[in-house]
């Protein structure tokens, strides 16, 4: 991990809370389970529940912030799984 010093100044915007997606893998039955997550919620109150679910499932996840690049629509990766979990299935 690399971190350096930032001026705040350099973005022109930002908002509270982000429109998130949470996909549950069941690699062994190479199926997905994806979520919209609805109404104002905290990443970390997001990720415990994620992460407990998935559990009791015994599934892994990723979870996305939901964004726009000017008309289309795309996903950056937050927490979980980083690229094709049925890679290898």
């Amino acid at each position: 991990m690399d971190i350096r010093g930032i001026d705040p100044r350099d973005t022109a915007w930002g908002q509270d809370h982000a429109p998130y997606r949470v996909y549950f893998w069941d690699v062994e039955a190479v199926t997905a389970h994806e979520y919209e997550v609805l109404g104002e919620v905290d990443i970390d109150e997001l990720l415990t529940w994620t992460t407990r679910y998935a559990a009791d499932q015994g599934w892994s996840y990723t979870i996305y912030a939901s964004v726009t690049d000017g008309d289309s629509p795309g996903l950056i990766r937050l927490a979980g799984v980083l690229g094709d979990p049925f890679a290898d299935a």
